[in-house]
């Protein structure tokens, strides 16, 4: 939740929850704790009263379209069948995108002036090299 937050930035926030509440503080901490306990009870009331009614074991993870239409409609052999074509397809892609890397990384090797390179055109890349501090 907090991912996108450093330590700073959270504890500025406390000070400034501490600044608005004063006092207070622990007993609104407290009510959004009970709130969220009181969230939670009822998404579990309700997956157990969707669990009754379908006569499924749902699980609230299990709601999101996607996962539940691998888990309920698709068997394995069709999730297996449609996962197929794209996955040969995500591995073309790999394999494009690493050749695509080790060609900048030795493009990014060679355009590199003060490492000395190790390719049979070094002798003339030494003979072309400049003074940096000089331009």
């Amino acid at each position: 939740m907090f991912d996108n937050l450093n330590w700073w930035e959270i504890g500025a926030l406390l000070l400034l929850a501490l600044l608005i509440f004063g006092e207070r503080l622990p007993k609104v901490i407290g009510d959004g704790m009970r709130m969220l306990r009181g969230l939670r009870a009822m998404a579990q009331n309700a997956t157990s009263d969707l669990n009754k009614e379908l006569g499924t074991d749902l699980q609230l993870q299990d709601l999101h379209p996607k996962a539940f239409i691998r888990k309920h409609i698709l068997s394995e052999e069709e999730e297996d069948a449609l996962r197929k074509p794209l996955q040969g397809l995500l591995d073309d892609v790999k394999s494009d995108l690493n050749g695509v890397k080790s060609d900048l990384s030795d493009v990014a090797a060679a355009a590199d002036i003060k490492k000395p390179a190790a390719s049979p055109g070094a002798a003339l890349e030494k003979r072309q090299s400049f003074d940096l501090d000089a331009t």
